[in-house]
């Protein structure tokens, strides 16, 4: 994986003309591995690896079986692909990755609450969506003979999670946050690797995956600058939520205290 390093926000801005038509995602430290939550989860508190794909399968069949209680379309539970991102929504671990096709945004989530340096990774989606590249192991394992919104398809190709594929793309229907986010989900297909471990096992010569590490010293500028984008936790989450989130950052850039009055 090809690892870009940046001073300051303009040289992000420029790196990131490189990467037109690609997908991406921050992180909010360099070294966290590129891995979905379920991952992250299992691998810490769930030891017997052969038991993963099990206790995945539980936790949706569980998720199904209560969500009804709290949400005016219980259709949305029968799609896999819609469940689980619903689950993704609400905070439960999924083997779902968010991405988002704008690199500002990506910078957001990365630099947010970043301590040390952060990354954005860009994703080669048009080589993947144009099957320019494929996994070598399983070659006629297409895009569109994986995708996860055909009927059956999510549970055979990634919750037996024996297949070293990755598949992008979105729901059939959008939720707020997704359409605010210009969001994307990729699922891999198998829970005990990381993103760019399945990528490593792909051919067709091209990069598919690049790293952007942002160091902490560029962190108030780059804010400052996707601020004044309107890229905040109030347009991103459009819901109360969101608003109460974007508080954080008003502490940050609206005006000196001095000058601050009644009307601010």
């Amino acid at each position: 994986m090809r690892v870009i390093n940046v001073s300051s926000w303009t040289e992000f801005v420029q790196a990131c003309v490189e990467f037109d038509g690609w997908a991406f995602r921050g992180q909010a430290d360099a070294n966290w591995p590129l891995q979905s939550s379920l991952s992250r989860y299992l691998a810490q508190y769930v030891e017997d690896r052969a038991t993963w794909s099990a206790q995945e399968q539980r936790a949706i069949r569980i998720f199904r079986r209560k969500a009804h209680n709290y949400i005016s379309n219980a259709d949305a539970l029968s799609d896999d692909l819609r469940c689980v991102g619903l689950m993704q929504h609400h905070g439960a671990p999924t083997r779902l990755l968010d991405f988002t096709k704008s690199p500002y945004v990506a910078a957001f989530f990365a630099l947010e609450r970043a301590l040390r340096t952060s990354a954005v990774y860009a994703l080669n989606t048009p080589a993947l969506w144009l099957n320019r590249a494929m996994p070598m192991a399983s070659s006629q394992l297409t895009r569109d003979i994986i995708d996860p919104r055909a009927p059956g398809n999510f549970e055979k190709l990634f919750l037996s999670n024996k297949h070293a594929v990755i598949w992008f793309g979105e729901p059939a229907e959008m939720d707020q946050r997704l359409i605010a986010q210009a969001g994307m989900f990729v699922v891999p297909g198998v829970l005990d690797q990381s993103l760019d471990e399945i990528l490593a096992g792909y051919g067709g010569g091209e990069a598919l995956l690049c790293k952007i590490e942002l160091p902490i010293g560029l962190r108030k500028s780059a804010m400052r600058a996707l601020y004044r984008l309107n890229i905040t936790n109030a347009s991103l989450f459009p819901d109360l939520d969101g608003l109460a989130r974007s508080v954080a950052l008003e502490l940050e850039m609206v005006w000196p205290p001095q000058r601050l009055t009644d009307a601010d």
